[in-house]
């Protein structure tokens, strides 16, 4: 099948349902036809520009696309003006020959794990269309596990990536922070923000994440699982887990024990309190701190505009000053060390990237404090990896119904290392 053929195939799909699209907010046909044209002359004369050449990308409504306003999932950016020129991960990918289908939905400014979008409507989960996709990086999480796109492109703040492959069933990179540029891309946290894929697979997710930082694509090696020291941090990442997902959990762990990994306990219980405690300190978490003042200028004069369940959680930053803030910083800064300290006998940690499987949409948008309470819990074991600016992929748990993820993390600055591991891990899982 030509590149073009299984373009026509989905642009037909989301043709079909275009009066009720969820997923994506904006679909680029004409660009994607000639794009995947393109991909199927070079292939005629056997020329190939990489593994994305002639893959169907999707790509998150918070990156610079010229020409397009940039929305954030927002409504208040709908009539914003037009980017100058493609991010940079956009213009990366184009020239390594992606068809980029088109824009997805997300959480409004990023800034919810739960997928929700009150403006442009909440895609259903690709497993069941009535829970929720997770978020932020809500429609690319359901673009990939719909087929609709083979390689989708998200930001991860707290979990944007990793939580809506976790619910989706499909795999989700979150690079080291500073691993790939984020300039045009709409800011969360300028500390916490990432970019990272989501694919079928950890070798489409390794091939990604290299055109995005810049490197040269290369076979990715998976590492035999049999011989890798795997830690279990067990403790207060696990507390609250959904039954499922902790049978799911252990028995993935008892797969990979027979298959010669070594399971390990491995406590950070000590150093996630001290972060905990370095927020409270602080009087507000650092997303919080620095998204108010990303929004410092908007969410008052345009409060009547926001998703109310953002904007609460903007809030809750705003006020806070420059000491208190420097203050959080230099401890996280140290706290980061000793974490890398802490991982450094392991090759991975290991534990389950959602504590839960998605909840039902219509539950969280009744009700606003089941809303938080989700939103906390979804957040909590993915946004660790954050503020200990860790790598990290969700991989899928064997033998679920409603999916849930085996969250795998390394030391900062080992992303390659980790997608070595992950490649292991997901064929000796069947992933």
């Amino acid at each position: 099948m030509t590149v073009r053929d299984r373009l026509e195939s989905v642009l037909s799909r989301l043709e079909a349902r275009a009066a009720e699209e969820r997923v994506y907010t904006r679909i680029y046909a004409q660009a994607a036809r000639a794009a995947a044209d393109a991909a199927d002359a070079r292939r005629r004369v056997g020329v190939s520009l990489g593994p994305l050449d002639g893959a169907l990308v999707s790509i998150k409504d918070l990156f610079d696309v010229a020409g397009e306003p940039t929305t954030a999932g927002s409504k208040i950016l709908r009539d914003a003006s037009s980017a100058d020129a493609d991010a940079p991960v956009v213009a990366r990918l184009r020239r390594a020959g992606a068809v980029i289908v088109g824009k997805t939905n997300m959480s409004e400014f990023a800034f919810s794990g739960i997928g929700i979008n009150p403006h442009w409507g909440t895609p259903g989960n690709a497993a069941d269309p009535a829970r929720v996709p997770g978020g932020s990086s809500s429609g690319a999480g359901v673009s990939v596990g719909e087929g609709t796109c083979d390689i989708a492109i998200g930001t991860d703040t707290g979990g944007s990536v990793r939580i809506p492959a976790s619910l989706n069933g499909v795999v989700g990179f979150k690079p080291t922070a500073s691993r790939v540029p984020t300039r045009g891309a709409y800011p969360l946290s300028r500390t916490l923000d990432s970019i990272g894929p989501l694919a079928r697979t950890v070798a489409h997710c390794a091939a990604a994440d290299a055109v995005m930082a810049g490197e040269e694509p290369s076979t990715l090696d998976a590492m035999p699982v049999a011989g890798l020291r795997i830690g279990v941090p067990r403790g207060l990442l696990f507390t609250q887990t959904e039954d499922v997902v902790a049978h799911a959990f252990e028995a993935t762990l008892e797969r990979l024990a027979a298959a010669g990994a070594r399971i390990v306990e491995h406590p950070i219980d000590d150093l996630l309190e001290a972060m905990n405690e370095a927020a409270t300190r602080a009087g507000a978490p650092l997303v919080a701190i620095e998204a108010a003042a990303v929004h410092a200028q908007m969410h008052e004069p345009h409060a009547a505009g926001y998703d109310q369940n953002v904007l609460a959680r903007i809030r809750l930053g705003a006020g806070i000053g420059a000491a208190p803030y420097q203050a959080y910083l230099a401890t996280r800064e140290a706290l980061v060390a000793a974490m890398d300290r802490r991982l450094a006998p392991l090759d991975v940690l290991a534990l389950p990237s959602t504590a839960t499987t998605a909840p039902p949409i219509a539950t969280l948008e009744a009700d606003s404090d089941a809303f938080r309470a989700a939103n906390i819990l979804m957040l909590r074991n993915t946004s660790m990896g954050n503020l200990f600016d860790l790598t990290g992929i969700s991989l899928p748990m064997p033998g679920m119904a409603r999916p849930a993820g085996l969250m795998l993390m390394k030391r900062r600055g080992h992303d390659r290392t980790l997608l070595e591991v992950a490649a292991g891990i997901e064929a000796a899982l069947g992933c």
